[in-house]
């Protein structure tokens, strides 16, 4: 693969912007990543990735496209204590007031903290011999004139050009807006969904047996519209259990031990609440908070003018709930994709910015509809509201229960999920007949 430019800029070192990095070191003569944070040594939580402690999932199709990108990288993190599962057989999930039948999908997942999942990224990008990863560096603007950026501006009155600058900085992305405006190109239109989601964190010794039938992960997923409720304990590097609980419109848990462990007794299903009681926390201090009020996108597909020079990335474009776990996933998906574009073009020009753009878009558009039709079950959720969504709601509904007791059913359900298979595998002829006869077996009716 030849190189099209000379210097590419990332702004921002979180998951998407390390993978972007690699993804343009195969593309230009030189790669800075600039963070402003310090970026630490080993695997910690980062002030500025405030919801770096609490539960992280990385779905199925993240983990391959993160292999391909990295080829060794699951071996690596599982070397470091990360935990492979198989998330039909080895997790408990329970969701619309019964557990999902458990079976061996055949599917491979790793359960592990984002800052270690971040860390060893960083580690693999920072070993390029064309990559430099700047901390502690923040970025005041873009550089620019006649529609193209040509670099950034560093606080204290540095500059560095670029061919490319690749904003992945995360959901403070609209600090971006204004720069543009400077160069005479307009904001995107910003799409968001109000949702109110707030979740609390504490670690936990791990040991053999602590979850039922050897679980490895357990969620727990509120019955809308009346529960908001949720919760999740995921086995992690450390021999350790990160339980987040929380939920939606305020329903959010305490930071202290007796409250956050009122809040699990409270859950539907005993299995968390017994985990929490049981299991030796790791420290003693009070659980760690995150409070994220919106899904927020912004629509750079819909833009007439772009400048050349310049493609944004990850939260930057679409924040999303993130009790659904996307994130990562799709930031990691859009890196390809420029990847893909840059090398159509060999330039990284305004079409080439908005290719990339609508190829995002088409990343992005399953998991914003799952997920913000998901919220909207729940009638205190704000926003643009898709066109039949309570009649597709009402479907899911019978799609759930059937995965209580239909492994073929929740099979579907997982593909989905992982974004394996797009949602309409769900509506084949077949699924819907599985479904409407498995749903009224389901313990939960």
């Amino acid at each position: 693969m030849g190189r099209i430019g000379g210097h590419a800029v990332v702004i921002g070192a979180s998951v998407g912007g390390l993978v972007a990095g690699k993804v343009l070191s195969d593309r230009f003569e030189q790669v800075t990543v600039v963070d402003r944070d310090t970026l630490p040594t080993a695997s910690e939580d980062r002030r500025a990735v405030p919801q770096s402690p609490h539960a992280h999932a990385l779905l199925i199709r993240g983990r391959m496209a993160l292999e391909k990108l990295f080829p060794g990288l699951f071996d690596e993190l599982v070397r470091g204590g990360a935990v492979p599962f198989d998330p039909g057989k080895d997790l408990l999930f329970h969701q619309m007031g019964a557990l999902r039948v458990r079976f061996p999908s055949g599917m491979l997942g790793t359960s592990l903290t984002r800052a270690f999942l971040e860390t060893t990224i960083r580690g693999r990008v920072a070993a390029l011999p064309n990559v430099r990863i700047n901390d502690q560096t923040s970025v005041d603007g873009l550089m620019g004139v006649n529609g193209r950026v040509t670099g950034v501006e560093l606080h204290g009155d540095e500059f560095l050009s670029a061919d490319l600058v690749v904003d992945a900085t995360g959901r403070s992305g609209t600090r971006s807006d204004p720069w543009l405006d400077r160069l005479g190109c307009p904001a995107p239109e910003i799409t968001t969904v109000k949702i109110d989601v707030g979740y609390t964190t504490r670690l936990f010794h791990r040991e053999p047996g602590d979850l039922p039938g050897g679980a490895l992960l357990y969620l727990c997923s509120a019955v809308p519209p009346y529960d908001k409720r949720a919760a999740a304990a995921f086995a992690v590097e450390g021999d350790r259990w990160v339980v987040t609980l929380g939920g939606w419109h305020r329903a959010h848990a305490p930071v202290d031990p007796t409250g956050y462990a009122e809040f699990a007794d409270g859950l539907p299903f005993p299995h968390l609440a017994d985990l929490v009681n049981t299991a030796k926390p790791v420290d003693d201090a009070d659980a760690r908070k995150f409070h994220y009020p919106m899904a927020r996108r912004r629509s750079f597909e819909k833009l007439r003018k772009l400048p050349a020079g310049y493609v944004a990335l990850g939260d930057a474009i679409c924040s999303f709930n993130p009790l659904y776990g996307q994130g990562m996933t799709v930031a990691t998906l859009e890196a390809i994709a420029l990847g893909r574009c840059l090398d159509h073009y060999g330039v990284a020009s305004a079409e080439m910015a908005g290719d990339y753009y609508r190829l995002a878009g088409k990343v992005i558009d399953v998991p914003w509809q799952m997920s913000t039709g998901s919220d909207f079950a729940y009638p205190e959720t704000v926003g643009p509201r898709p066109f039949g969504i309570d009649l597709l709601n009402r479907y899911v509904r019978q799609v759930m229960l059937a995965s209580h007791v239909s492994p073929a059913v929740h099979k579907a359900i997982l593909d989905v999920q992982h974004l394996m298979a797009p949602p309409s595998v769900l509506f084949r002829p077949r699924t819907v007949a599985r479904t409407l006869l498995a749903a009224r077996r389901s313990p939960a009716r």
